[in-house]
């Protein structure tokens, strides 16, 4: 996807320079990639947000399992509190996805407005 909308900007690019010596083909360029940029690390970020958590359920799990296993009746006490708190990570994980979705949604329509605005504009 970037090679070809990387390809159609340099095209674009080449074209303005014979008819305009302002270059604000590559202006536009920049500001994508640094928006390009921002959308990478907040994904980035959601995505280590989420594994976080995934990380912390799987020590859960264990330790449930664990505390199944012993039949020790305080251990199976301690899971209620253990099952509860894995419930509420897979509800943090539901809603970093779904902020992902949202995110990358928004991201793709922006992206695909700046460029039918580009087009516009040649």
């Amino acid at each position: 996807m970037n090679t070809t909308l990387d390809s159609f900007s340099a095209a674009e690019s080449n074209m303005e320079d014979l008819s305009n010596p302002t270059i604000t083909t590559n202006q536009n360029t920049n500001k994508e990639d640094e928006v390009d940029d921002e959308v990478w690390a907040t994904f980035n970020n959601s995505f280590r947000q989420v594994q976080s958590v995934l990380d912390r359920n799987r020590v859960l799990i264990q330790q449930v399992n664990e505390n199944h296993q012993s039949r020790i009746p305080d251990n199976m006490v301690k899971n209620v509190s253990l099952i509860q708190e894995l419930n509420v990570n897979i509800s943090k994980v539901v809603g970093l996805y779904s902020d992902l979705n949202s995110n990358f949604s928004t991201a793709y329509h922006q992206r695909n407005q700046n460029s039918k605005n580009n087009c516009k504009k040649a």
